[in-house]
């Protein structure tokens, strides 16, 4: 591991623990040339598809770029980081479990979207708006509409 501090490749391991959730390893590690102490956090590699783009472009799913999206949709609203945190883990459970190498990136956003709505209205709503990228505002009603007659039947 390369030291943040002077850049050597050489440390110890001083001590490891195990994330409450069990899906990350913190390490403190100590620079064998200038001894100072630095964390890292190590996650199991996992194999999720490949994410279709529209234009046909394959690329790697990336958990941060989801995080992000989720992240602006919940701006300002009373969504705990660990709540969103809980929803990519699900997600990646789901992506993990399912028999495909590859998801189009609309499935993909249309998953996040169904588990945004049970997280946060206001947020769907806005990630939607992003996602689904509505032309003009009767598609922004007509999708207003839905999530009311959803949540009317639930209620």
């Amino acid at each position: 591991m390369k030291c943040p501090f002077c850049s050597h490749l050489e440390d110890k391991v001083i001590d490891s623990r195990l994330s409450q959730d069990g899906i990350l390893t913190r390490r403190r590690r100590e620079c064998l040339s200038c001894a100072k102490r630095f964390t890292t956090y190590e996650r199991i590699e996992e194999r999720l598809p490949l994410v279709v783009k529209k234009d046909g472009r394959r690329e790697t799913f990336e958990r941060n770029k989801i995080l992000s999206g989720i992240m602006k949709a919940c701006e300002k609203r009373p969504v705990a980081l660990g709540d969103i945190e809980k929803l990519i883990e699900v997600l990646e459970t789901r992506l993990l479990d399912a028999p495909a190498k590859e998801i189009e990136s609309r499935a993909l956003g249309e998953m996040v979207m169904d588990d945004i709505k049970n997280l946060d209205e206001v947020a769907y709503v806005r990630f939607a708006s992003v996602y689904r990228d509505f032309r003009d505002i009767s598609e922004f009603m007509e999708e207003l509409k839905d999530l009311l007659e959803l949540k009317n039947r639930k209620g």
